[in-house]
Order: structure tokens, then C-alpha cells, then sequence
């Protein structure tokens, strides 16, 4: 059950940060977790890896210091990787990589949601997108790109997205 919520949250964040199908390959692939500690809490059904966490899906990655994943009695599915950033990445099908990161990265599977916070980024090839957030809704498929002045109220950080041209 846990290796589920762990999958789909982990692939949601993944394929969520580019509008790119990553391989499809990697969904066959076992999970691998490493992590300092790691805890179970089955009746609230709650799992939590801490310490230079490491989750692997074939070519899939993130990478953070802390991970929590949880399902309500509905069914949804939430994920919180926190760091110093959380890193993520995979290849993708039609080759070409997508890899990001920010401090937080926060997945809900109820609204389709993935929330970048804390110095987001995210490229794809020579394509990028940096702010202070980034959310995607992985339903309507529009991205926010936030600076900090819209996501804190203070001055800072402003938006930045470089889009490569079109090759023929």
C-alpha cells in the first residue's frame, strides 16, 4: 500500500514539473527508498523517511531530507518532500531530460496540484523556469510561476522563463 502512494505521488511530481511523457518504462520498475530512518504509521496511514532521502523509479529521482506521504479515508494522496532543495528529475520518452528543484515540493492528489516553494526551478532541455514558486495543476495543465513579491509580499526574487525556439 505504501509503495503505491509512494509511486504515484513520487511519478504525479515528476511528470507534473514538464508537459513531457517520461518513460514509460520506469512505471514497471521497482521502488527504491534509501533514508536514514524511516516510519510507518499504518493506522493513520501515514509514511515518513528523514536523512538524505533517496527515491528511485528507473530513470525517476528525488531527492530531499525529509518525505511524507499520506492517504486520507477518501482515497487522495498527499506528498511533502522537504530540503535544502528537494531535487527531482527523469528522462523523458522522446528523449531529453526534466529535472528541478525548491525547498518544498507538495503533491495533492484530490485537486491534481504540485506546489514548487522556496527558490523553484525547473528545466527541461534548454527550456526553464525559475521563481520564488511554481505551481502546476496537473488537470487544466497551467503553470503559475510566482516571484517573491506575489508569493511573500516582498520585494526579491522576480520570475525568469526561457523558452528555446522551435527546431524544424
Amino acid at each position: 500500500m505504501i509503495q503505491k502512494i509512494l509511486k504515484t505521488a513520487a511519478i504525479t511530481v515528476i511528470l507534473a514539473a514538464a508537459p513531457a511523457h517520461a518513460l514509460e518504462s520506469d512505471r514497471n520498475k521497482p521502488i527504491e527508498i534509501e533514508a536514514d530512518q524511516g516510519t510507518l504509521d499504518q493506522k493513520n496511514q501515514t509514511t515518513t523517511f528523514s536523512g538524505n532521502v533517496i527515491i528511485k523509479q528507473g530513470t525517476l529521482y528525488i531527492r530531499s531530507g525529509s518525505v511524507t506521504v499520506s492517504k486520507d479515508a477518501s482515497g487522495n494522496q498527499f506528498m511533502k518532500a522537504s530540503g535544502n532543495p528537494v531535487k527531482f528529475g527523469q528522462q523523458l520518452d522522446k528523449g531529453g531530460k526534466v529535472d528541478g528543484q525548491a525547498n518544498n515540493v507538495e503533491y495533492a492528489s484530490d485537486t491534481g496540484v504540485v506546489r514548487l516553494v522556496g527558490n523553484a526551478k525547473v528545466t527541461r532541455g534548454g527550456d526553464r523556469a525559475e521563481g520564488e514558486s511554481i505551481v502546476y495543476n496537473t488537470r487544466t495543465e497551467v503553470y503559475t510561476v510566482s516571484g517573491s513579491k506575489a508569493v511573500s509580499g516582498k520585494s526579491g526574487k522576480r520570475v525568469t522563463v526561457v523558452i528555446q525556439p522551435t527546431q524544424k
